[in-house]
């Protein structure tokens, strides 16, 4: 299969017709997923509210392009195009992979002098504990095969050795920026609320792990769980849309 394909270089993609938006929720996917993993919440949102969600390079019509070499890379450059926007209050949701993106962006939204008014992160431990783990070095086949046990992978496609190909580059690079990312250590909190999310049965983290997202702010840190592996929270959209929402107009974001 062909990686030449049309290229939009956009980072931010916006998934609903909202023209004077009074709130945007911008979303930030998981090693290996695409903008499109969000699209499902348009119909889910209040109609003043944007959708928004990141298409990291070497991704979906980014194919064609080498991905990002680091996380800070992709927040800045996020953070470039949010901030081109008209303003309204910005809220930013993030699971696995996107919940470090969406961290650093939010500390490159407020060093820009617009903090965001919310974080939202799911399936991910605290920035001091994300790094580490070796799945990055694993042969081709056992690399598929872990991210497919966990349901990263559709099953239609897990067995497609030709579209594993060409999907293994940039899956191995998603996952190897995720296991070798390191704070800043002299990051100062961030100035809004943060709830993490996590599901019970989700090998890869669990409560004391998203617990440890409560120091990266000084605005007040909550969390939820639901049953399920680590990406129950993306086939279960309406779950976390609703509590996303919920915490939005308790905490008074913008609307």
């Amino acid at each position: 299969m062909s990686r030449t394909r049309r290229s939009d270089r956009r980072w931010v993609r916006t998934l609903t017709g909202v023209e004077e938006p009074t709130a945007r929720l911008v979303c930030f996917p998981h090693s290996g997923g695409t903008a499109a993993v969000y699209r499902p919440w348009s119909s889910m949102l209040p109609a003043d509210v944007a959708l928004h969600a990141v298409q990291y390079p070497g991704h979906a019509d980014r194919l064609a392009e080498e991905p990002a070499s680091s996380i800070a890379e992709m927040a800045t450059q996020v953070a470039a195009e949010l901030l081109r926007m008209p303003p309204a209050g910005c809220a930013l949701v993030g699971h696995s992979l996107g919940a470090l993106v969406a961290y650093e962006t939010a500390r490159a939204l407020r060093a820009n002098g617009s903090p965001v008014h919310h974080l939202f992160v799911s399936g991910a431990a605290g920035p001091w504990l994300a790094g580490g783990g070796t799945t990055h070095q694993l042969g081709d086949d056992e690399l598929w095969a872990a991210v497919a046990k966990l349901g990263g992978i559709e099953p239609e496609i897990a067995d497609q050795t030709e579209l594993r190909d060409l999907l293994l580059p940039v899956l191995r690079s998603d996952i190897t920026l995720h296991e070798t990312y390191r704070p800043a250590p002299d990051a100062a909190p961030l100035d809004c609320p943060v709830r993490g999310y996590y599901n019970t049965e989700d090998p890869l983290v669990d409560a004391d792990k998203v617990a440890a997202w409560a120091v990266v702010n000084e605005r007040g840190f909550s969390m939820r769980a639901w049953p399920g592996g680590h990406f129950r929270l993306l086939s279960h959209p309406d779950e976390l849309v609703g509590d996303v929402l919920a915490s939005l107009m308790e905490s008074g974001v913008p609307r």
